[in-house]
């Protein structure tokens, strides 16, 4: 015990201030016949900006789903995600490819409906990872969405695993057309030049990850210092599997639900990645198997995150 509390102490003292301390005994000593602080972060945002973004020169962004939600894009495995919602044949069987081959007009009343958000505009996480690269911290956005709003939100440097809702193509003549010409067309779309079907550039199930794109997104991971992982839960393969090549020195996990890589995770976060950092009135928790992960209001601009570790009992 008087060691746990030594270490509170020293990192009390080093690296956050006054309140935030303050707060971190009180919750030491609340949970202690429970838990015990696992150190890996105990701090304020300025703590988190100073210890891990300000002491990163190379960071990599792997996100899905859950970074566009708060710019009113519905996912797909959440309670109100497109898995969810009631439909004439299942979604994961719509956007497939060999139901586009067999039944497209049904796949792009589909698509037109529930993929397409031309109305979406980027939210603060998109203009935040815009600003890290503005920065020169942040090298490379590798993304799972089709939305297009990290490069509406301003960033350059955007690796699109699966494709573009923005990016459509002829399947004969492979003329290009832009996203409006899908909103606008009747039905489904036909080239204008030469009368072939237009197929987004999206990837649907039963069809392969861009090569180019696996390996870009691979080297960029495999060299960076610092990879944040943002609104996704690492389920969709082969994509989710990229994050194993991760071999830096710190990663950061902001996800509403348990992903595969919270054990790992040197700043764990359980919340929309839209609201970090965000101001809070009251104590929120997420547990994991080793982890109760803790975020704590101090005033209007900071607050205290909590990676607290189980102890593990001897039975």
């Amino acid at each position: 015990m008087f060691k746990i509390f030594a270490v509170v102490l020293f990192f009390g003292v080093c690296f956050i201030d006054v309140y935030c301390f303050v707060v971190c005994i009180f919750f030491f000593f609340k949970q202690k016949t429970a838990y015990e602080i696992g150190v890996r972060l105990v701090g304020s945002e300025m703590c988190i900006r100073d210890r891990i973004i300000e002491d990163s020169d190379n960071i990599v962004f792997f996100g899905g789903a859950g970074v566009s939600t708060e710019s009113g894009i519905p996912d797909f495995r959440s309670v109100d995600g497109l898995y969810n919602q009631k439909y004439k044949y299942p979604p994961e069987t719509i956007i497939s490819h060999s139901f586009y081959r067999r039944n497209p007009e049904e796949f792009y009343r589909f698509y037109k409906d529930k993929m397409i958000f031309a109305d979406a505009k980027p939210n603060k996480a998109h203009i935040k990872l815009a600003e890290l690269e503005k920065q020169g911290k942040l090298k490379a956005v590798i993304t799972q969405n089709i939305d297009g709003l990290h490069q509406m939100a301003g960033s350059r440097n955007v690796i699109e695993l699966h494709g573009s809702v923005h990016r459509n193509y002829c399947e004969k003549c492979h003329a290009f057309y832009d996203l409006d010409y899908i909103v606008n067309s009747d039905g489904v779309p036909k080239c204008e030049k030469c009368g072939g079907t237009v197929k987004p550039d999206v990837v649907l199930y039963e069809e392969a990850l861009d090569e180019d794109n696996m390996s870009r997104a691979l080297q960029y991971i495999s060299e960076a210092d610092t990879m944040i992982i943002g609104g996704t839960s690492l389920v969709v393969y082969p994509a989710a599997g990229l994050i194993r090549y991760f071999r830096g020195r710190k990663l950061v996990v902001i996800n509403m639900s348990p992903t595969q890589s919270d054990s790992n995770a040197d700043l764990l976060i359980a919340d929309k990645i839209g609201d970090v950092p965000v101001s809070y009135t009251h104590l929120r928790a997420h547990e994991t198997d080793s982890y109760i992960v803790c975020r704590l209001l101090l005033d209007k601009k900071k607050y205290a995150v909590f990676c607290l570790k189980k102890k593990k009992h001897n039975h």
